[in-house]
């Protein structure tokens, strides 16, 4: 099975880096893809260019045969739709079992995706939760509680999982840089010293 974590990553930071190895090592995941977004239909525009923040998520995971950085979405014009990324992966790879991993706000908006059922005949969604947060309740009719299920099953379950909580965010991150404070140990060092270097996000 292979997780697939999409995102801004303007700039990645622990909160994606520890939640997503949270959930390779409950589930035995082979690898982790990293697919950064270039235009994503519900949030604003990255602050960074698409080059910028592939060049952060470098600095961040090439260290880790677990991570895998995937720049499908970055290679295509328009707006990015995960049911696009994910028909491009199955193509791919089409024996293989995908799990889309998603925060809970978003699994909370998941409904108004562009073809949400279609998505969940692609892959499984793993839902990562901080402790002491409710079952999901939209879907409930594809919820289990057995994430060996997912290894049985090529799509169409959902898994709530329970994740280290780090209250940490990409907007703070990019406030604390254009305050001239520092953001270290709520981002790997080598991302930091590359943001640091280019002068990336700084209010000039």
């Amino acid at each position: 099975m292979i997780g697939i974590l999409g995102g801004t990553f303007d700039p990645i930071h622990y909160g994606h880096l520890r939640t997503a190895l949270d959930v390779q090592q409950h589930l035995g995941l082979e690898q982790i893809r990293l697919i950064p977004l270039r235009d994503p239909p519900h949030r604003a525009q990255p602050t960074l260019s698409a080059a910028q923040r592939l060049a952060l998520l470098h600095a961040a995971a090439d260290d880790n045969p677990l991570f895998r950085i995937d720049p499908r979405e970055l290679e295509r014009s328009g707006k990015t739709y995960t049911l696009d990324t994910l028909q491009s992966l199955r193509t791919e790879l089409p024996e293989e079992t995908f799990c889309l991993l998603l925060g809970s706000d978003a699994f909370n908006g998941f409904h108004t995706w562009h073809r949400p059922e279609a998505i969940l005949g692609l892959a499984h969604l793993v839902v990562m939760q901080r402790p002491g947060e409710p079952e999901p309740v939209h879907y409930h009719e594809h919820l289990t509680h057995d994430p060996e299920e997912l290894k049985r099953q090529a799509a169409g379950l959902i898994l709530a999982l329970q994740v280290t909580q780090l209250e940490i965010s990409a907007t703070r991150i990019r406030e604390l840089l254009r305050r001239g404070q520092s953001p270290r140990y709520l981002l790997p060092d080598a991302v930091l010293e590359l943001i640091r270097r280019r002068r990336l996000y700084s209010p000039d």
